[in-house]
């Protein structure tokens, strides 16, 4: 019997720097045959794009399967199987499979469908990866303040869990076999320490912590866990287990939108206009590229939050039409009229 592939599922909040790690990874693979399955929350397949702009030798168009307009967690049958089936029936299959989830999906009904029979056999899950933005976590974007909120808490166990992105967030480290504690150039000596003793109190028993800058991790300790995931469900617990045996989790707290734009001239008052809009309304996630005149790249915009980085990628491809996108994704309920009027200017 041939030896079942390897996967490796990659999870993390919006801007965690998922794509950073499986970029580092594609420069760092040693000569493995990867594919690579993106899911996206958006219409607009930027991760993909990340990827496909990196340049490296082994991550070419076929090699990366998106998708997009959903999440993984939620569209297991209809959507990954298939996608699973098409990677490993190619006449040259796979070394390992990299999965990388949207910032919104539950990796747990992901992991459930590798213990599906047509799966199964062929696949196993190498390890869980949870990406964590340890910038935001130390300013408390994912969760309640707890001692505000203790004593209604332990009054009202309703209350124990109504902050969606907490729910999201803690059942990612639920999951995990591994924990990258990611973007700590952007801490202060200490913060780690601190940050890692929070983060442990949601973690299974022995699971370890990385730290990481810029998502640069090697290679060989993300891979080779041999965790068997879709083995120990049971101890991978999540908010949103149900008895039924049906996962009870939607994205209905969350809206997204694409903004079409023109060329654009100066991009430093575009940069001034997206922080604006995320300060004045309830934004998670600013991300796509910018079609800059007279200049050969296009330029990536990375907003997480309060922080927003701008870079050159690849150069405009012959026959390409250069474009300015940008996927924008926030709270249900945001006022999306007026973030576009900020963005626009």
């Amino acid at each position: 019997m041939a030896a079942r592939i390897p996967a490796t599922v990659v999870t993390g909040f919006l801007g965690a720097g998922k794509t950073s790690l499986i970029r580092h990874m594609i420069e760092n693979n040693k000569g493995k045959r990867l594919a690579f399955l993106i899911n996206e929350f958006g219409d607009l397949g930027i991760d993909r794009e990340l990827l496909l702009g990196c340049g490296i030798e082994g991550c070419g168009e076929e090699d990366v399967v998106e998708l997009a307009n959903g999440c993984i967690c939620c569209t297991v049958a209809d959507d990954f199987l298939p996608a699973i089936e098409a990677i490993l029936d190619r006449p040259q299959p796979p070394d390992h499979i990299l999965i990388e989830t949207s910032g919104l999906a539950l990796p747990k009904p992901l992991v459930k469908a590798f213990a599906w029979p047509e799966v199964k056999a062929r696949v196993t899950v190498d390890g869980v990866i949870t990406v964590v933005d340890s910038k935001a976590v130390a300013e408390g974007r994912f969760a309640d303040d707890e001692t505000a909120v203790q004593a209604q808490r332990e009054a009202d166990e309703s209350l124990d869990h109504d902050n969606p992105l907490e729910e999201v967030f803690e059942d990612q480290l639920l999951c995990a076999d591994m924990v990258i504690l990611n973007k700590l150039d952007l801490l202060d000596d200490g913060s780690a320490d601190r940050i890692e003793a929070d983060l442990a109190a949601h973690l299974r028993p022995g699971v370890r912590f990385v730290r990481a800058r810029e998502a640069a991790v090697d290679p060989a300790v993300l891979l080779g866990l041999d965790a068997a995931a879709e083995d120990d469900l049971e101890s991978r617990p999540s908010h949103h287990d149900s008895h039924d045996g049906e996962d009870d989790h939607d994205h209905d707290d969350f809206d997204s939108f694409t903004l079409s734009m023109a060329s654009i001239d100066d991009a430093d008052a575009l940069e001034q206009r997206i922080l604006g809009a995320i300060a004045a309304n309830d934004i998670l996630r600013v991300k796509g590229f910018l079609d800059r005149p007279g200049v050969r790249r296009r330029e990536v915009v990375q907003a997480v939050g309060p922080r927003l980085r701008r870079y050159f990628d690849r150069a405009w491809k012959d026959g390409e039409t250069r474009r300015t996108e940008l996927v924008v994704i926030g709270r249900k309920g945001f006022d999306r009229a007026a973030v576009e009027r900020a963005i626009r200017g």
